[in-house]
């Protein structure tokens, strides 16, 4: 009984080092060309503010808005433009990425402000690659 709790709780925790570390592999190689092109996204998206902005804002609550309506156009044009999906294992976790760090932020924004403050920034992060893969689709369908 006693090896069977410890064997699912360590694989249940290497499942979460996993997951967090693919997570942030994922953000780091693929939010290098996602900056780049964040000029393209003209203002339509606000994680390129947002990110900006965490450096010295005070309230995080209207940047966690700022966000939440991104993921919400972003999800809708996943969910409603022809030809756009996330196929990829990659953006799936990034998705499911955003969702934990909105978790951590809202249970972390009053009693760990600076923990909050990263949440929000790797939400910001995950918008701007999620965003740069979306453009890239939709570009290459409108040059084909």
């Amino acid at each position: 009984m006693l090896a069977g709790i410890l064997i699912i709780a360590s694989s249940l925790a290497l499942f979460v080092y996993w997951f967090r570390y693919s997570c942030i592999l994922i953000l780091r190689n693929r939010s290098e060309v996602a900056e780049a092109s964040t000029a393209v996204l003209d203002g339509r998206f606000s994680f390129a503010e947002v990110r900006e902005r965490l450096k010295s804002e005070r309230s995080l609550d209207p940047l966690e808005a700022c966000l939440e309506r991104d993921y919400r156009v972003l999800t809708y044009l996943i969910e409603h433009a022809a030809g756009l999906e996330l196929e990829s294992l990659e953006d799936r976790l990034l998705m499911f990425d955003y969702r934990v760090m909105q978790c951590v932020y809202r249970f972390s924004r009053t009693a760990a402000p600076l923990r909050a403050r990263k949440a929000l920034s790797e939400m910001a992060s995950v918008l701007g690659v999620l965003a740069h893969r979306i453009g890239e689709q939709a570009g290459v369908r409108a040059e084909a």
